[in-house]
């Protein structure tokens, strides 16, 4: 075992080990001593046939999640050796393999993750003249792809995203960026990959495999033909750490920077887009007061365009459109947010699903979000902007996969799979039957239990069971001598002796073989509704697209209304005209009605300087800030 160990640890160098031994993921030597430190366990030994005792550690494998996201956050990579082979069908040594590799980048655990937040894997590849990014959240499937020219256009994209993981090319560690800065300051892992995952030919054919496509046209990577090797590179970096196909990632979006409003990473922080600059909260930031949304899928949206405000005067105007329509029928809205407060986290519970990792609970939480689907288009239909048309357009009600789960989870449905208990009674004849057989099972154990009292005269005895010696009969030490010689003793105890029967074995054979092929049939059933809901992975995403959207949408409406915001006229000449003007943020943090409005013109020419006079806190940098904010806001929408 520990040859098999070292071998797998060999090709795993750059991870924490986790190996499975029946109820434990055990570490050895360095990785042991290292997760002892980090996380603070007791580190014991075991005889290897070495002359010392090789350093060992573990975590009990139900509660290893736990443990896992503690290293991840911490920057460790965790390479999962699992047990692929039932131990009491193995011959010899249990088959093992690494069945994931967890990184900051890839961790799907739903516990390590924030809600309203993405979690992204960036791959940088360093040219001599250019940086190519693609950027992937595999819990929401967003793709992401661009490239930029100098070292402080890379460092405002990594600052606009929430980047976990950095992977790159080895000249990205030669190039002219604080690494330092990027590692201490952001807490991104930053690692390295070979150059021969970022073969310009490799990786374009790795690409065409993935999205199924002849030519990269397509995909839009015509025009972006440098971002080749980051795509590709990104894709074979997944596939060794997910150790799956990836369906999930089933789109690639193409951006320019110049699409977005160009804001500085020293902007960003001064103006506390989405983060204060002290305490780093949420409250006190714009994000704050705009963030009214219902779902964590529009929490992630509001986020996310707030970090990448439109310069297209046309896509502004489209956006303020369906905001306005939203306040103009005020009843629809508020009915329609009524709709998404009860819909999880669509684009996380698929990714679960995709990943095989999904429990009945799951289920049941997708299925209770798309009951709320047909709502929402109802009252969409009547909506006539081109925006909230076309999320009419992409919402699929789903009532195929809604009926699917109604019809086989039970509602209230277990979170561990291979103990039974998830398929609805009517929807397999097969687990019917075995249902009864172990009811009648328990029917036929009361029996034995009242007959046995009756030849034996024993009035306290009991027929019982547990995991480790199944079905038993109890009999205190005060009638053990009563006891027939044709009851073999199993164990004893303190105060009692526990029998076994020919007749008691039989039955333990029928009931205990009718429910392993019950639990077994359950999971085989389980696996069947979660695989063909895995099978629709693009009509959920396109529906959790559009979800997300509209929640950002009415999240505006509302924030618009409630804090009397005015639809702004939008200019391409560079003018700058703001009557009754207020501080977004800081209007909220003060008693209602307090802040004094102020009024702002600037344009190309005389107006283009102001020149802000008074003493310290007299409001001068809240003045500047305000401004900045409410341009950005206009185009926000």
């Amino acid at each position: 075992m520990m040859s098999h160990y070292l071998e797998m640890k060999k090709q795993y160098s750059d991870c924490i080990l986790f190996y499975r031994l029946g109820d434990f993921y055990e570490m050895f030597f360095d990785d042991a001593k290292c997760v002892s430190k980090e996380l603070e366990l007791t580190l014991t030994g075991k005889d290897c046939g070495l002359e010392e005792r090789a350093p060992m550690c573990g975590v009990p494998f139900h509660a290893a999640d736990t443990y896992i996201n503690r290293l991840v956050s911490k920057g460790y990579k965790v390479a999962i050796a699992e047990q692929v082979e039932d131990p009491k069908l193995a011959k010899g040594l249990v088959k093992r393999e690494v069945i994931k590799v967890v990184t900051p980048g890839t961790n799907t655990n739903s516990l390590a993750l924030s809600e309203d937040k993405n979690n992204y894997l960036m791959c940088i590849y360093y040219a001599t003249d250019y940086y190519a990014l693609a950027l992937v959240d595999i819990t929401t499937g967003d793709f992401l792809t661009t490239q930029v020219q100098s070292e402080r256009e890379l460092m405002d994209e990594i600052n606009k995203f929430p980047v976990a993981e950095i992977v790159s090319n080895r000249a990205f560690m030669m190039a002219p960026v604080d690494m330092t800065y990027l590692k201490e300051k952001l807490g991104i892992s930053i690692y390295t990959l070979g150059d021969t995952k970022f073969a310009y030919d490799t990786c374009t054919e790795i690409i065409k495999k993935h999205f199924n496509v002849i030519d990269l046209a397509g995909l839009g990577l015509n025009d972006f033909a440098g971002c080749i090797p980051a795509v590709g590179g990104v894709l074979q970096y997944l596939y060794d750490t997910q150790k799956s196909g990836l369906e999930f990632l089933n789109k690639l979006t193409t951006y320019s920077s110049g699409k977005f409003m160009v804001i500085d990473s020293a902007t960003r922080r001064n103006l506390e887009l989405t983060e204060t600059m002290r305490e780093k909260n949420k409250r006190g930031s714009l994000l704050w007061v705009l963030d009214k949304t219902k779902t964590a899928m529009g929490a992630r949206r509001v986020r996310y365009f707030i970090e990448q405000p439109l310069v297209d005067k046309a896509e502004i105007i489209k956006r303020l459109d369906a905001v306005e329509e939203l306040n103009e029928r005020l009843m629809d809205r508020d009915e329609l947010r009524e709709y998404l407060g009860p819909i999880y986290d669509l684009e996380r519970l698929l990714a679960r699903i995709s990943y095989h990792s999904a429990n009945p609970r799951d289920l049941i939480a997708f299925k209770n979000s798309i009951e709320m689907l047909p709502h929402i288009k109802y009252i969409l239909k009547n909506f006539k902007c081109e925006t909230l048309a076309a999320l009419y357009d992409e919402l699929d009600c789903l009532e195929d996969l809604y009926q699917l789960i109604d019809e086989s989870i039970v509602d209230d449905a277990p979170i561990v799979i291979k103990d039974g208990g998830i398929i609805k009674e009517g929807y397999s004849e097969q687990i019917d039957k075995l249902r009864r057989s172990k009811i009648e099972g328990k029917t036929w154990l009361a029996d034995l239990e009242e007959k046995e009292k009756e030849l034996t005269g024993i009035k306290n005895l009991r027929v019982r069971y547990n995991k480790v010696f199944g079905y038993y009969i109890e009999v205190t030490n005060s009638y053990k001598d009563m006891v027939p010689d044709r009851y073999i003793r199993k164990q004893t105890l303190v105060n009692a002796e526990r029998y076994i029967t020919e007749e008691l074995k039989e039955l333990e054979s029928s009931i205990l073989g009718a429910q392993d092929k019950l639990y077994a049939l359950e999971y085989d059933l389980f696996v069947e509704v979660r695989d063909t809901i895995a099978s629709q992975v693009e009509r959920i995403q396109r529906t959790a697209r559009a979800v997300s959207k509209l929640d950002f949408y009415a999240s505006l409406a509302y924030v618009a209304e409630h804090n009397r915001y005015v639809r702004p006229v939008i200019n391409t000449e560079g003018v700058i005209d703001i009557r009754d003007g207020r501080h977004p943020v800081v209007e909220q943090m003060m008693p209602e009605g307090t802040f004094i409005s102020n009024d702002t013109y600037a344009d190309m020419d005389e107006n283009r300087i102001s020149i802000i006079t008074g003493p310290n806190m007299a409001g001068k940098s809240t003045f500047m800030r305000q401004l900045a904010l409410i341009v950005l806001m206009a185009c926000t929408g």
